[in-house]
């Protein structure tokens, strides 16, 4: 998986009663006290189990029709590569893929990470991590 680009990702195994998808991308690591969200998409369609690499960006067509990406830290949507300070110790890059009990979420695309984040708690049927890490 190539963490500066824009990342491919696939998932299966959903649980009976998916609806939809959601992902979130978070630096834990990241020098500011709370982490730092790389990227978060919802209402991805539940018969899609792939992103395609490019997904990321915010060109229209990028993304499954209907799939949202939100604000992140870098104060816009799409993927933000990674970016730690150099010569500092690796930083970890959680990948989630939510399972959601939802045909939508019902936030705006120009919600926080925390926002979207708060609303996939009461919707998550099942959820799986990937955790990649970079350094500069």
């Amino acid at each position: 998986m190539a963490l500066a680009g824009y990342p491919a990702l696939e998932w299966r195994g959903a649980p009976a009663g998916t609806k939809s998808f959601a992902l979130t991308v978070f630096d834990p690591d990241a020098p500011t006290g709370s982490g730092w969200w790389h990227w978060v998409v919802f209402n991805i369609p539940a018969n899609a189990t792939r992103l395609e690499a490019g997904a990321g960006s915010t060109k229209p067509g990028a993304l499954p029709s209907g799939a949202v990406q939100s604000n992140t830290d870098f104060g816009k949507p799409g993927y933000g590569a990674p970016c730690p300070p150099p010569g500092k110790k690796p930083h970890r890059y959680i990948f989630t893929v939510f399972a959601l009990d939802v045909d939508k979420l019902d936030v705006p695309a120009s919600a926080t990470a925390a926002f979207v984040g708060f609303n996939l708690l009461g919707h998550t049927l099942a959820k799986a991590t990937l955790t990649g890490t970079y350094r500069r």
